[in-house]
Formats: structure tokens, sequence, C-alpha cells
């Protein structure tokens, strides 16, 4: 028995001391991670920077060590912020000694409206007439799109490229949840707020078909202006190459100028070495977006602008809206909140812009941020940019912006409300044999069980509740947008526009992205010399951890094991959290 306790307490003594062990290693590990990370770049003359987007970026670069770490291999891939890979093009088009720009088109997991403030940054970098050259073994439409602003666009012989239009699809849970015996009680109003048809068809209704082709099809149609404006190729002939499937092939490509030729990788490298005038003997400089974001050429206006006073503050307000103090990925009610009271009690920030990348969320967050918007608006020159997403409660906090800019391809508008209650009766007593009872002191105690179905009185209750938020909501932004209520409901009712409907319809002021955006806020403040503020406050990396240890671990580590895939995970997460009554967009809009 003494043997048995005795190694019992080795082995639990050994077990204690490698997850000492490891807890140090991993904390070693991110030390030098965020030490890497602060170190400045030196960029050699005659380099050429390098764009590779397949990491995908976020709004904004974060310092959280944990985000795009992966378990596996213990090491961390820069995922930059679309701010620092703007500000990068932007400095690379002055900077000696970077003489041009490789796209490396590989595949980007990102929205087409930010792929096209990127292609914008690129376009406006061809007028320092630095080179920029695109090769890929493949392309995807959207990388294409992005490619297709290059001087040369080259592709593998035996590469292709993915042209054959868009489509988005939805895939509808209501046979699903038949089989298990649940059943979505849904309100709503808008005759296109379709948010809740997966729960409730099996296909796409008329109205959604509707709104869905419309900005399916106006963001298209952008996509081949841009790509025949660049190519040289009229829209007649890019729709008839996409109908037609005519790019089959590299050669195909080559054919109908889509690429001017085809290269393998080492051609590419040799190609580079000669626009640089690189000799046989000395070694190609290539920097990537991530370590030139560090380089000193990159970060000295910003040193120049954290001298003065008066300062632009930009909002980030990215990810579904929910109550509470949010995320990184997540709009908080209390933390954007608080970061717009911020920008305006702070005297030397004179003029704001709220950058919004939102699908919506919670009706009673939004009003809580809405609020705060009213209030900013009131003291200072407020600019709202639309991301790739901004609708819904996405644009309830955008609306009372003195301007607001989209991209062409964002998608916007969503203007309606809903609520979902769930129903478990048939699953807990048909398929599980449970029952439930219970007691209560008023008729509508129960009223949200997941045990029960909802009355006809309850669900009147909830109706009427759902009218009231919508007729807020169009007030809002009627208010706003200086115009009338019924005017609004006659383009709300849930309809999803797309960037360039939306100005159509005065949703949106002017196209543009966040730079444009930013111009427009120093204008409305009469600024020359200004710094930025970004806001919420990035916490210092070691900090963070510390605080957020055990969740952004677990999260960090469902991310890298389930990659592409963690969307979906994500998905039904959000789906299964939501409470109360919605202004969010219709499923989640993917454009393929």
């Amino acid at each position: 028995m003494k043997s048995f306790f005795k190694y019992t307490f080795a082995t639990v003594v050994g077990i204690i001391f490698t997850s000492i062990i490891g807890i140090i290693f991993f904390f070693i590990v991110i030390g030098s991670i965020i030490s890497a990370g602060d170190k400045e770049v030196k960029v050699k003359p005659k380099s050429v920077l390098k764009i590779n987007l397949s990491a995908g970026f976020s709004e904004r670069t974060e310092t959280n060590p944990l985000n795009n770490f992966d378990f596996n291999t213990f090491e961390s891939s820069p995922k930059l912020g679309l701010n620092d890979i703007l500000k990068s093009i932007k400095n690379a088009a002055t900077d000696d000694n970077i003489k041009g720009i490789y796209i490396d088109g590989k595949s980007i997991p990102a929205g087409i409206a930010s792929v096209e403030e990127i292609r914008d940054a690129l376009i406006k970098f061809k007028e320092s007439n630095k080179f920029i050259i695109s090769f890929s073994d493949f392309f995807s439409l959207k990388t294409y799109y992005l490619a297709s602003v290059a001087d040369k666009v080259y592709l593998n012989p035996q590469g292709e490229i993915d042209f054959k239009g868009l489509r988005s699809e939805v895939m509808f849970y209501k046979g699903a949840l038949e089989k298990m015996g649940i059943e979505p009680q849904v309100i709503r109003h808008g005759k296109f707020k379709s948010a809740v048809e997966p729960f409730l068809l099996d296909k796409m209704s008329d109205a959604n078909k509707e709104q869905t082709i419309t900005y399916v099809g106006s963001i298209w149609n952008h996509i081949l202006k841009g790509i025949s404006n660049q190519r040289n190729i009229t829209i007649d002939n890019l729709n008839i190459y996409a109908d037609d499937l005519l790019i089959r092939d590299a050669k195909a490509a080559v054919k109908y100028n889509m690429i001017d030729s085809v290269m393998y990788k080492d051609q590419i490298i040799a190609e580079l070495e000669r626009l640089t005038e690189t000799k046989e003997e000395d070694k190609l400089n290539i920097i990537t977006l991530a370590k030139y974001s560090k380089s000193k050429k990159v970060n000295k206006l910003e040193e120049l602008k954290n001298i003065t006073k008066d300062k632009v503050a930009i909002i980030y307000a990215t990810g579904q809206i929910d109550m509470g103090a949010g995320s990184s990925d997540k709009i908080g009610s209390d933390g954007l909140s608080a970061a717009i009271r911020e920008a305006r009690l702070d005297t030397t920030v004179k003029s704001v812009v709220l950058r919004v990348n939102s699908p919506g969320g919670s009706a009673l967050a939004s009003e809580v941020i809405w609020r705060e918007m009213v209030l900013l608006k009131a003291e200072k020159p407020v600019v709202v940019s639309m991301g790739d997403v901004a609708a819904s409660g996405g644009y309830y906090i955008a609306c009372p912006a003195d301007v607001i800019l989209a991209s062409e391809v964002t998608i916007t508008g969503s203007i309606g409300v809903f609520g979902v209650l769930w129903n478990a009766e048939k699953l807990l007593n048909n398929k599980l044999g449970l029952t439930v009872d219970g007691v209560q002191t008023n008729k509508n105690a129960s009223l949200g069980s997941l045990y029960r179905p909802l009355t006809a009185e309850e669900r009147a209750v909830i109706q009427h509740g759902v009218e009231d938020i919508y007729d807020v909501f169009i007030g809002h932004v009627a208010e706003g947008r200086n115009t009338t209520p019924a005017l609004i409901d006659s383009i709300g009712q849930g309809r999803v526009w797309s960037g360039e409907n939306a100005k159509e319809i005065n949703l949106v002021d002017e196209f543009g992205g966040l730079e444009r955006a930013i111009e427009i806020a120093i204008e409305k403040a009469n600024l020359e010399d200004y710094a930025i503020l970004e806001l919420p406050k990035q916490e210092d990396p070691i900090k963070q951890l510390l605080k957020e240890f055990t969740g952004e671990t677990r999260m960090a580590i469902v991310k890298s094991i389930l990659g592409n895939e963690y969307k979906i995970y994500k998905n039904i997460q959000n789906a299964t959290k939501i409470n109360g009554i919605q202004t969010r967009l219709p499923y989640d809009v993917e454009i393929y």
C-alpha cells in the first residue's frame, strides 16, 4: 500500500511539474513573439514589397499574441490589419528603397469590400511609376480582381483562373429542426427580413431571391467594370467568358487577355531581379507587408503626427452587436459606447471616424450605441466608413453620422427587426422521453420557456414589441438621413443593398474607404497637423494574455484545429446566443 501511495504521489507531482514547465515554455514562446514584433525593420535598397493576403487580415492590427497562433507548431503567423496594409502601400510609393510591388495571388479570406480598398490603394500606388506584377498558380475570382491592377499578370502554365461569375448560397435548417423536434417561434417585421428564413423554409423566398440577385448582380457588375478598366476587355466579353467558361486554362487566359503570359515561380524571381536591377551575384530583396509595416518609413509619419495635439479618432466597430464589453471581433454595447464617449469627452479629439464592419445583432445594444453616436455628433464631426458589411444593427449605429461612406461592394441596409424564441417541447417529449412541470405566480411568467410554445396572446405582445422597435429604427434613420420614416420604410423592410444601390437611395453619401473617411474628417475639423487615435484602445499584449488566458487559449486552439471551418462553428455559436429582439443581417452573406 505504501508503494501505491508513493508511486501515485510521484505521478501527481510529475504531472504538476510538467504542466508548470509547459506553461512557462508557452509564455517564453509568446514573449519571444512579442519581442520580435516590436523590433524596427530596416528596408534594404532595391527591395520588392510582397503582398500575400492568404493569412487574412482584420480591420486593424491586433496586439493579442494568441490571435492566429498555431498550437500545432507553436508559431504565430502575423495577421495585419487593413489599417497597416493601406498605410504600408501608401508609404511604399515614396520609399526610395522600394522599387515595386509583387502580388502573390494566394487565396484571400476576406470580404470583397476590404479587397476593394487594397485594390484602390494599389491603383494609387501606380502613380509613383513603380512596377506592380502579380503571379499565382491559381487565381480565385477575388484574387484575380486584386491582381488585375498589376502592370503584368502571370499564371503558372498549368494554372487556372476561376472566372465563372458570382453565387450566394444559403443553408436551410427547417428539415433538421423538424427531425429534432425543435420549433423556431419567429416574430418579424419587414417583407425582406429573411434572417430567419433558414429556420422556417427549405428554400429562398421570392422576396429574398429578389434582393439577393439585386445586390449580387451589382457587386458582379462592379467587379467586371474594374477588370475591364485594367485589362482593356469589354464587360460584354467578360460576361461571355464567364457564361461559356472560356477561361479553362492558362492558354485561354493568355488568348483572351486575362493574363499577360505564363511563367513558373523561378521565372517570376528572374523578372523581379530584372525590374530591380539586382545583379546576378546578389540576392533579391523581398520584404513582406508584415515586416514592412514595422519599418521606419511607414511609421515616420505617425511619429510626426504624435507630436501634435489635435487628433482624429478612429473607432473600430467590428463583429456581431451584443450587450456587454465586447472583444476584438464582437461589438459590445458597453465597450463601444465607452470608446465613443472617450472620443467625445477628449478635447484633443477634433473629429471622429467610425469604422463599421458588422451584420448587426441585438436591437437594444444597437440603441445604446446609437445614443452615444447622437451625443458625439452634437459636439464633433462624425464620418462613418463602412467595410465589408454594415447592415441592420450595423446601419443602426451608423445612421447619425454627418457623412456615410461605403464601397460599391459593401453589404448594407437590412433595416428590419425580428425575434426568435425556441420551443423544444417535441424534442424533450417525443425524442428524449422527458417532461417538464412547474408552477408560476402569473399566467405569463413562463414566457420564453424552452419547454412550451407561445400562446397567441404572447405572440401578439412580442409582435407589438417588434413593430415598436422597427418604428424607432426607421425614425432614427430618417432623422440621420434628413428624410421621412415613410421613405425609409419603403426602402427598408429588411431589404439588403449593395453599397452602389445604397448610394442611389441615399443610405450612403459617397464611395470610398477608410483613407477617404479620414480625409473628410480632417476637412470637417479644419485640421492641418493631427495625430490618429485608434479606439477602443488595445491593451498591452502581456496584460491581455494574462487576463484572457483561458478563454483566448481555448478559442485559439479551436481555430487551429478547425481552420476554414471555424467560421461555421462561430456562426452556430452566435445563433444559439440570439436573445431578445434583433436588428441583424439575413443569415451570413457569403458571395463566391
